[in-house]
């Protein structure tokens, strides 16, 4: 093989690491603060921003500084991530798995094996800096937004009182758990809670209930102030003067739960309800979902 080709080959090869690992650095800054950063440990915050949400660039940027140094060892490497990758998605389609993964990362080793990328101190130096850019230029300024959130540590029964509605919001406990609900679980729990809201009854007591849209979207608020939220229903959007942040007294700040459950069914489709994000977007989830980062808090109206 010609030495320009195989610096060709050697150089698209580093080229495709690069893009790999920069999509992934900046996927990983953006959901490492969306839901993320919550710990009150500012390690444990680390160690997730390092080894969840940024790991696949971690092991792209290595696999490619390995390869570029051993070729033999870089191509093993990438042969058993491909394997990995199989095991991993066992079960789905081999135009997924198979066209969009594994043979990518076969494909990436191969290149390395018999490509060149000289110089290769250019080539260290693209691989290590372009994504760690990347993630400095999102995670500064969300780091600094995520400092200034407001958090009273008032996990009680809170009246949020302003921009045309009033309701009162369910304290700590079964009325707003810290752990993944389902629609139909939340709806069940609102209308057991106990007039404080701390205990499910063994009967009905319909005093709570699940915010509709517009309230929760009118209830928004950044920095201890309404955000002016409106519920456009034509449009099925939420539109803010002031974009709304996972702060008091709403939200936890130190929760995993970035989603609350509405007690409105999506207009496009009835196994489906809408939640609404702590940063005031509306989107619409099966009523069946329960994962971690997706709640509820219960509320009731003034008497």
């Amino acid at each position: 093989m010609k030495v320009n080709a195989k610096i060709i080959i050697g150089w698209l090869g580093v080229s495709i690491s690069l893009i790999f690992s920069s999509l992934w650095a900046y996927w990983g800054a953006i959901e490492n603060f969306h839901e993320g950063w919550y710990s009150t440990s500012i390690w444990e915050n680390v160690f997730m921003l390092m080894f969840q949400y940024l790991l696949l660039t971690i092991v792209f940027v290595l696999l490619a500084m390995v390869a570029l140094r051993w070729k033999r060892i870089g191509l093993a490497l990438h042969i058993v991530l491909a394997i990995f990758a199989v095991w991993f998605f066992n079960g789905a389609a081999f135009n997924v798995v198979g066209l969009m993964i594994v043979i990518p990362i076969i494909g990436l080793g191969l290149m390395y094996y018999f490509g060149e990328a000289n110089p290769k101190k250019w080539a260290y130096r693209l691989l290590i800096t372009i994504p760690l850019l990347i993630i400095l230029a999102i995670s500064i300024p969300q780091g600094v937004k995520v400092s200034q959130r407001v958090n009273d540590n008032n996990f009680g029964m809170r009246v949020v009182e302003g921009n045309e509605i009033t309701l009162i919001w369910a304290p700590r406990g079964p009325g707003w758990p810290d752990a993944g609900t389902s629609w139909e679980e939340a709806r069940k729990i609102c209308g057991y809670l106990s007039e404080d809201g701390t205990t499910i009854m063994a009967e009905e007591q319909n005093i709570w209930r699940l915010p509709t849209v517009d309230e929760a979207v009118r209830s928004m608020m950044i920095h201890g102030e309404h955000a002016g939220g409106a519920w456009n229903e034509t449009e099925t959007i939420a539109e803010y003067e002031r974009t709304p942040d996972k702060e008091s007294p709403l939200w936890d700040v130190h929760s995993q739960v970035i989603y609350y459950w509405t007690n409105d069914t999506s207009a496009k489709d009835e196994q489906r309800a809408y939640i609404i994000v702590y940063h005031g977007g509306i989107y619409d989830k099966r009523k069946t979902d329960s994962q971690r980062y997706l709640s509820f808090r219960a509320v009731k109206s003034m008497d």
